[in-house]
């Protein structure tokens, strides 16, 4: 089953969970569905797509200056696709390489295939010859709950 999206009470996205996470956030009442599957239920509930959190949840942090880095984050951001060669990507690799001094940051790593990643290795993707597909660039919370 896929993920469910949960809404802040005022209808802005925060995360997803699975849809067993969700029917327990049903059953102690701590959101409502917002949108369901047509026809289909689970006991008494529906197959929630998106639920909506009964109280508001503050989230001052959200609009700092975007989300930590992480590898799951890299690979969510470019639809766990290889930069590269479009590929289903399985590592992430550093545009100037770590040897070089290139950092852990958003604008530093991107998404790649093993077999793209090895090709490159310890070069830059110029001097590779491997251009990228599109450009690192930090994303927003939205862009990453949407995904």
């Amino acid at each position: 089953m896929e993920a469910v999206l949960v809404i802040n009470a005022d209808l802005g996205p925060l995360h997803r969970v699975t849809v067993q996470h969700a029917i327990r956030m049903l059953c102690r009442r701590v959101a409502e569905v917002h949108e369901a599957e047509p026809d289909r239920l689970i006991g008494i509930f529906p197959v929630p797509r998106v639920v909506r959190l009964v109280r508001y949840v503050v989230t001052r942090w959200r609009f700092s200056s975007g989300p930590a880095w992480s590898r799951a984050g890299v690979l969510l951001r470019d639809g766990r696709r290889c930069v590269y060669c479009a590929a289903p990507a399985s590592t992430i690799d550093h545009v100037l390489p770590r040897s070089r001094g290139g950092l852990n940051t958003w604008k530093n790593t991107a998404a790649a295939c093993y077999e793209c990643n090895q090709r490159k290795g310890d070069r830059t993707p110029a001097e590779a010859g491997m251009p990228l597909r599109s450009e690192p660039a930090v994303p927003t919370w939205t862009a990453l709950a949407r995904r």
